[in-house]
């Protein structure tokens, strides 16, 4: 049986063949049937028809040297495997080794069908198909490889395009790769990039990007993260970092490199942290607002709880403050607050936090209270401070605070309990006459005078 015949009456079982042997390829345990065999069926039956075709002396010169053209359905079909193969993530190796099995496979069960004794009129049959194979397996390869350099080509534009910073990295952290816009970032030319690390190039955040590198080597999972820039204009990014891994055999797949995409985010967090001010702290004092205030003061219990320790909290009301607004009128009253503001904070540690709960309340939290007289002693602290004189648009002014004081465990454990209670005890100072502190306790009220400095 001549060979074209063989191939032609015997086609399913040399696709079962080349679909046996495609199993066999890691590159192709994700292609269904249909995808393993791609193209090799139009293949074979083009090297059939070729087969069948006399052939010229100088025909069998140009193609023993790769010279001659071949049947073009032929090339087609290899030069759509080859980008297929390409697309389905195939190495060189694995797609040069489909050919080799399907060289062997035909002639082998071809053998079995000959008679021995014909063998020798068989050769050239033997000659032609391995040189229209040849042919085949180099247009595959040819267009594996035009594609593959197109892909190449139009991957370094789209990087080089980009805005983005871009850069590839070694297990060990050095540099393999980086785009324009990353070349740009650090003010270096590539050369003097490729092949070094962070810490070589003197970065202050090589530090957390190696253990962030070294995490996703470990994981073979991606990680975002944010850094600063500070050796340029004190850029802020955020990036993310993804693994590049191969699998070879049997053996695990292990991260061959590690791919970074980073985007300049310094006028975004900018914005959010000036959305965050505005939320959480007083626009005109710029002190922290209630929704603050209270947030320290939950954090300052939980650490009074785990230290044993005891925290105060003042509820700060000014005494005579309406009368100057009302006299003066609203910009006179914004230029107190903001004085009385800046007197309260001189007053406490920077430790303890200051907030305006609104309108011409003040509150304080004094953390890591040791004694009662500590209390006692800010308190008149301020209130002596509140009463003297301010300049408020070169008008000399006089005011007082009423104060009241609640003590973490004694009073209340939580935080809004803490700030009702030294509320209450505030309307008990302004009741006993004013510029005065009132200490609540859980089963008295004591009223202390504080007298005018």
């Amino acid at each position: 049986m001549k060979l074209a015949d063989f191939i032609r009456g015997n086609i399913e079982i040399l696709l079962l063949e080349w679909d046996k042997f495609a199993l066999s390829i890691d590159s192709a345990n994700n292609l269904d049937k249909k995808g393993r065999r791609d193209h090799a069926r139009e293949m074979l039956m083009a090297i059939a028809t070729d087969l069948d075709k006399p052939q010229t002396e100088a025909q069998q010169i140009a193609r023993s040297k790769g010279q001659a053209p071949f049947d073009p359905d032929a090339d087609t079909a290899a030069e759509e495997h080859g980008v297929d193969r390409l697309t389905a993530g195939f190495t060189i190796n694995e797609a040069v080794s489909e050919y080799r099995a399907l060289r062997v496979n035909v002639l082998r069960l071809w053998m079995k069908e000959i008679d021995p004794a014909n063998a020798p009129n068989c050769l050239d049959d033997i000659l032609r198909f391995n040189e229209a194979i040849d042919q085949s397996l180099d247009e595959s390869l040819a267009s594996y490889t035009n594609e593959k350099d197109m892909d190449t080509r139009l991957l370094k534009t789209i990087l080089s395009a980009s805005t983005d910073q871009t850069f590839v990295l070694a297990p060990d952290g050095r540099f393999l790769y980086v785009n324009a816009a990353t070349a740009d970032l650090f003010d270096r030319p590539h050369c003097q990039i490729i092949g070094k690390t962070c810490f070589d190039l003197g970065f202050d955040f090589a530090a957390s990007l190696q253990r962030n590198l070294l995490q996703v080597v470990s994981s073979g999972e991606s990680y975002r993260g944010e850094f600063s820039y500070t050796l340029g204009a004190g850029q802020q990014l955020e990036y993310i970092l993804s693994p590049v891994l191969v699998k070879e055999g049997d053996h695990p797949e292990m991260v061959e490199a590690v791919v970074g995409i980073a985007r300049d985010i310094t006028l975004r967090k900018a914005a959010e942290d000036q959305s965050w001010h505005q939320a959480n702290f007083d626009i005109l004092t710029d002190l922290p607002n209630r929704r603050l205030f209270m947030d320290r003061l939950q954090q300052d219990l939980r650490h009074a709880e785990r230290a044993k320790l005891s925290i105060a909290v003042m509820f700060i009301d000014l005494d005579g403050f309406k009368e100057v607004n009302d006299s003066m009128g609203h910009e006179a009253g914004d230029v107190l607050l903001r004085l009385v503001a800046q007197r309260i904070k001189d007053c406490v540690r920077e430790s303890d936090t200051v907030a305006r709960m609104g309108g011409d309340e003040f509150t304080v939290a004094l953390n890591e209270i040791s004694a009662p007289e500590q209390v006692m002693a800010v308190a008149k602290k301020i209130t002596t401070d509140l009463c003297r004189p301010f300049s408020v648009l070169d008008t000399l002014v006089q005011i007082s605070a009423s104060v009241g004081v609640a003590t973490y465990p004694f009073d209340g454990l939580a935080p809004e309990d803490l700030v009702n209670i030294a509320d209450q005890a505030m309307y008990e100072a302004k009741r006993a006459g004013r510029n005065q502190v009132a200490l609540a306790a859980q089963t008295s009220r004591l009223t202390v005078s504080i007298e005018q400095s």
